[in-house]
């Protein structure tokens, strides 16, 4: 494993539709004088009053100049029911410690395993049913996080309104929601940020539905619901990463696949990471099996089958286990990667020092060679 220390935390990045950056690049190209007959005409390369001019860069040193490397913290499931409810009295703390490692890096991103609504009409034929307050989003943000994905089989437990109800929430806070929308176009398209003058497309995705639900909760033409891989979504999602690819600079996927319980990815997974990191995604990492899966590179991309829990109620054995990866991205590459291991106590991960934190990394990347995969400790 290759440990990078993060970079600091200046959250000097902007989110850009594709008509504002043109519409940046042209002002950045023209400059305004005025004429001898008094009009305003476009010089090119104008500057003004009583600032010096200077030659430009050339090409090479400009692209290496305004290009530097950036780093995502990823957290695993995330949810408020029961124990954790109390502690969105304040949720400036509701996070706990693991919000210093969420927030020194430049991005921090979470699996959000709940509808946020306070409405809605539970879904039928259910076990488990989660539903937060708008207070949950407040807390994430506090705690660091910029962007969750509800794409998961808990995003629409309180039906089509409360996923419109959480939609909602997500735009009036400060954590943007990603991986579900009013209709396929709005559930497929990433959020979007740069970073140290990079382009950054950040994807929700579920491929774990409830088979009575799969029809009700997929987003698609003129109908709400959540971005899927499962059956003929999966071309959909390949299509959506392959158009970030060509447009943004790193494409991030945060997929909910495994099986609950189990650490090993299920037999269908390593092909699709393949299909996705062939499609143009920079890293795809995960949860829903509630327990920690394998991590690392291939080739210059990263796959982590399961990030475990994060914040939510299992206090003690494999599904108190957690942790926070950061990884460092580079022009569509990761260059490097750092797993902080962590427990959940109190309902939050807290991390490991000292000797049980080595012992508890040694114990998660054991598990990649139990698995049988053939993901490695560094980029290629």
């Amino acid at each position: 494993m290759q440990s990078v220390p993060p970079c600091p935390r200046t959250r000097t990045r902007t989110t850009l539709s594709a008509g504002a950056a043109t519409l940046a690049l042209l002002l950045a190209a023209t400059a305004c004088s005025s004429g001898g007959d008094g009009q305003t005409q476009e010089v090119e390369g104008a500057v003004a009053p009583g600032v010096e001019a200077s030659t430009p860069p050339s090409p090479d040193t400009e692209s290496e100049s305004s290009h530097e490397p950036f780093t995502i913290a990823f957290g695993g499931d995330v949810m408020f029911e029961g124990m954790l409810e109390p502690r969105l009295a304040d949720p400036a703390t509701a996070l706990g410690p693991v919000s210093a490692q969420l927030s020194a890096a430049d991005l921090a991103m979470v699996n959000l395993e709940t509808a946020v609504t306070e409405g809605g009409t539970p879904a039928p034929d259910k076990e488990f049913l989660f539903r937060s307050p708008p207070s949950a989003l407040e807390a994430l943000a506090a705690g660091g996080v910029d962007v969750a994905t509800v794409a998961n089989n808990h995003g629409m437990d309180y039906g089509t309104d409360g996923l419109i109800d959480t939609l909602e929430n997500g735009e009036a806070s400060g954590v943007t929601l990603v991986g579900a929308g009013r209709d396929a176009d709005e559930a497929y398209t990433p959020h979007v940020a740069e970073v140290n003058g990079q382009s950054v497309a950040l994807f929700g995705a579920t491929d774990v539905m409830d088979d009575h639900l799969v029809a009700e909760w997929t987003a698609g033409e003129g109908k709400p619901g959540m971005a899927s891989t499962k059956n003929e979504m999966r071309e959909r999602m390949l299509d959506a990463v392959s158009g970030a690819a060509a447009e943004h600079d790193n494409v991030v996927v945060f997929l909910h696949w495994g099986l609950e319980g189990a650490h090993c990815p299920l037999p269908h997974a390593p092909s699709l990471a393949e299909e996705l990191v062939s499609a143009g995604a920079t890293a795809v990492v995960g949860g829903h099996a509630h327990v920690l899966s394998p991590g690392g590179f291939t080739g210059d991309s990263y796959v982590h089958y399961g990030l475990g829990n994060f914040v939510f109620y299992n206090v003690e054995g494999p599904t108190a286990e957690t942790g926070v990866l950061t990884l460092t991205f580079d022009r569509g590459s990761v260059t490097g990667a750092d797993w902080a291991p962590a427990r959940i106590q109190g309902g939050v991960p807290v991390p490991y020092e000292d000797e049980a934190a080595g012992q508890a990394a040694q114990t998660w990347l054991d598990m990649r060679a139990g698995c049988g995969l053939t993901l490695t400790d560094s980029p290629a």
